[in-house]
């Protein structure tokens, strides 16, 4: 039996310099929780697999609404690891993911790996709607397979808006079914680890990075914004979040 679940969270300043609270919705498999965060003063959610999650026609999916001028830090316990259904005419699982920064407001958006299992069929969205003066730490990253097996079908969409306007709209697919030479050399080149980093900030409008190769398999690319991309594939899950750490802490040294 399939899974229908939506998160919510809510964060506005509490004017005292910190950021409240009011709305923590968990739902089905999505258990958020507030834990403490090492980023004075952002408030921290941690979101929890509550249960084995998503399965073949599951449809999950978190909303996040940042306040002008909160500040709010979300990340996993765990990896999410894409799984077959039950049932072999399940479909595929959807997990969509909303976020809304307002005026003056900063989040960084943290998960940990998204694993797609051999024989499962995921669809993720990503969308973000963004302030003019709001600040983002987006980072995704995608395992394609679990050790010693072959990838599922994944397909992600990232797309973001910062004051009404496009920012970034990118789809990447993987597995079975998804477009012919998405493994080879141009792409992928075997690796099975993929990643992006998008770092939005208005003090880029004076002084962004430019774009460059950060090693042999990824690269900073400017876009038509205040704002980077940080793109990589590598090996395995470790090496991987290390280039992306490494590039977050250049990133946003002024925090």
């Amino acid at each position: 039996m399939s899974v229908q679940a939506t998160a919510r969270i809510t964060a506005v300043p509490d004017g005292r310099g910190a950021t409240a609270l009011p709305v923590l919705e968990s739902s089905g498999p999505l258990a958020l929780r507030r834990t403490r965060s090492p980023l004075a003063p952002y408030a921290r959610v941690t979101v929890v697999g509550a249960m084995t999650a998503p399965l073949g026609g599951d449809r999950l999916a978190i909303a996040a609404d940042i306040g002008d001028g909160a500040r709010l830090t979300v990340d996993a316990a765990a990896a999410t690891v894409a799984l077959p259904g039950a049932a072999q005419d399940a479909g595929p699982a959807t997990y969509d993911v909303r976020l809304t920064v307002g005026e003056g407001a900063e989040l960084r958006w943290l998960p940990e790996q998204l694993v797609s299992a051999y024989g499962s069929e995921l669809r993720m969205t990503t969308r973000a709607e963004l302030a003019s003066s709001a600040r983002l730490v987006l980072r995704e990253e995608q395992i394609l397979g679990r050790h010693g097996e072959t990838t599922g079908t994944l397909t992600t969409r990232l797309t973001v808006r910062r004051a009404g306007r496009p920012l970034l709209d990118q789809q990447l697919a993987y597995g079975p079914g998804a477009p012919g030479g998405w493994d080879g050399g141009a792409v992928l080149g075997g690796h099975r680890a993929v990643g992006q980093l998008l770092v939005v900030d208005p003090d880029f409008e004076e002084a962004c990075p430019e774009s460059r190769l950060l090693s042999p398999t990824a690269a900073l690319t400017r876009l038509a914004g205040p704002a980077v991309l940080v793109t990589a594939v590598a090996a395995d899950a470790r090496l991987l979040r290390g280039v992306l750490d490494e590039a977050l802490r250049v990133l946003t040294a002024r925090d």
